[in-house]
Formats: C-alpha cells, sequence, structure tokens
C-alpha cells in the first residue's frame, strides 16, 4: 500500500486500484444486483475485473467504470457476470433432496407441480432437482416443471447444454448416471449429458432478484435459494423472502443454504428442519397484496 489512499501497487499487476474504485466497485454490484462485497473481496474484484480493462483495452479502473456506467449498458451483463461467485455440484447439500421427494409425492394431486430454482448456476442444482422428481415418482416423465433462473449469463449457457465433465458425476452413484446422463464417445470421452428427458423438465432464464418484477406467478411446490443470500445484507434478504412469500403455497418449502438462517422472517417463514422453512399463513399474507 503507498500514501493516503491506500493504493494497490503490487509489482505483478498491471492496474493501480484505488480505495476509491474499490468502493465504487461495491457500490454499482449492491445497486444493480443487491450483491454486498466485503473488504476480503477486494483482491477478487481486482482479479476479475483486470479481465475486463484487458479485454477492452481500458488504461484505468477510473476509465472502466465510467465506460460502465455512462456507456450504452452492453457491459454491465460482463461486469455482473465478473463478480458472482458460482460453486455448485451434483446433489449438494443432499439432505434436502428426500425431503423434496416426500414433499413432491405428498403434494401431488393431479396438476404438474412447480419448483422454482433461483440460482441455478451451471446447472447442477436443477438437474438436481429433475432427477429427485423423476426418482419421487418412478419415471422419466414426472409431473414436475422446474424454473431455474441465475443472474450470471454465461452459467446459464452452460446449464442450457448440460454437458459436464466425466469427473463431475464420479461422486454419484453409478445406476443414477445411468439413468439421467448420456456418456461420450471418442473424443468426447470425458464428457456426460444430461438426458433429454430431464432438460425438458427445465426451463432455464436470466432472472436478477433484485429486477422489480419477476416473470413468476405462483402458487409453486418449492423454492430452492440456497447460497445466494449470503451474498446480500440482512434489508435485501427481507425483502426478497417478503416476495418469496405469497408466490408459496401455504404448505409450499422455501429450500436454503447450509450457512443461511433469517431470524428477522419470523413472521413470514417458519423453520420445519435443517434449513427448510414453510410460509406463515400464507393465504392471509398474500391477501394483502404484496408484489409477485
Amino acid at each position: 500500500m503507498a500514501g493516503s489512499d491506500n493504493v494497490v501497487t503490487h509489482a505483478d499487476r498491471d492496474y493501480v486500484f484505488h480505495d476509491a474504485d474499490f468502493e465504487w466497485v461495491r457500490k454499482l454490484i449492491y445497486d444493480h444486483a443487491g450483491i454486498s462485497l466485503a473488504n476480503s473481496k477486494r483482491d477478487m474484484v481486482y482479479s476479475r475485473l483486470a479481465r475486463r480493462l484487458r479485454a477492452l483495452r481500458l488504461d484505468s479502473f477510473d476509465e472502466y467504470l465510467r465506460f460502465l456506467t455512462q456507456g450504452d449498458g452492453s457491459e454491465w451483463e460482463s461486469f455482473t457476470n465478473a463478480l458472482t461467485t458460482n460453486l455448485t455440484s451434483f446433489f449438494r447439500e443432499a439432505h434436502h433432496f428426500p425431503i423434496l421427494a416426500d414433499h413432491l409425492r405428498s403434494r401431488y394431486q393431479g396438476r404438474p407441480l412447480l419448483i422454482w430454482c433461483n440460482a441455478a448456476s451451471t446447472g447442477e442444482e436443477p438437474y438436481s432437482l429433475a432427477m429427485t422428481a423423476c426418482e419421487a415418482f418412478g419415471t422419466l416423465k414426472p409431473p414436475v416443471r422446474i424454473l431455474a433462473s441465475d443472474i450470471d449469463t454465461n452459467v446459464l449457457a452452460i446449464a442450457q447444454a448440460g454437458v459436464y465433465n466425466a469427473e463431475r458425476v464420479d461422486s454419484l452413484d453409478p445406476e443414477r448416471v445411468r439413468k439421467f446422463f448420456l456418456r461420450g464417445r471418442g473424443a468426447n470421452a470425458s464428457r456426460v449429458r444430461i438426458k433429454p428427458e430431464l432438460t425438458e423438465l427445465i426451463r432455464f432464464r436470466q432472472l436478477n432478484l433484485l429486477a422489480r418484477e419477476w416473470p413468476i406467478r405462483g402458487p409453486l411446490d418449492a423454492i430452492f435459494c440456497r447460497n445466494v443470500m449470503i451474498y446480500f445484507d440482512k434489508r435485501t434478504q427481507l425483502e426478497i423472502l417478503e416476495r418469496f412469500h405469497p408466490l408459496l403455497h401455504g404448505d409450499g418449502l422455501l429450500f436454503a443454504g447450509h450457512s443461511e438462517s433469517f431470524p428477522k422472517s419470523a413472521h413470514l417463514f417458519e423453520l420445519m428442519g435443517k434449513t427448510v422453512y414453510r410460509p406463515v399463513g400464507a393465504s392471509a399474507f398474500a391477501a394483502k397484496g404484496r408484489p409477485a
């Protein structure tokens, strides 16, 4: 560090990164996507956005941030994609999936069951939901429809393709792999593809949870919002939970991440088990006209 402005001056870095640059980035990503960046993320922000400076052939972070805010808006997608973190795997936090299977079976009354996965990332979570639905009903055509959304368009493209390195399924039961994946051959021998029956159960779309409107209509049977809220401050978390509440059936379920809890939302959701919640008085709450 040098000077009163705490300028990053690492010899192996191509750009100077001022405190003011970091604070500007923090404000922009918070206002645009609700993501609250801790001070510890400074190096991550530098390394990811430095790639954008190189790609655009810009000379400074100040120049880049002015281009972002004063340009034609096309860079916002790349900016957001660069600063979102996508860590996922098939059947991550595995204790949730048997709960979901039982929930789907108990709720089925002849109409399609609806699930929203709002952190689809590269697809492992929504495909795990689809596999769980298939296993719950013993068919590749279960009465389930899944909306899988994410703010990051790059990961959504990977999710829609449904093609993964074979090592991504090494931890899965071999019978599950046989039932739900196609193995590549020849030059693609190290790859697997999700079977088309699963992709037919899922609709992928880009969605920002901070958008004024969501193209989603309830009632939903389950919402998976796992390891998303940790990026938001408490106020933003509560605002999102207020919008989730009227979208869920009165006996629908909200699945959260293992490190997430919502103590300020006891009037909205009650804890049913390990990071599984259900609405409190959902029908009465919806009647008050909360935004959906």
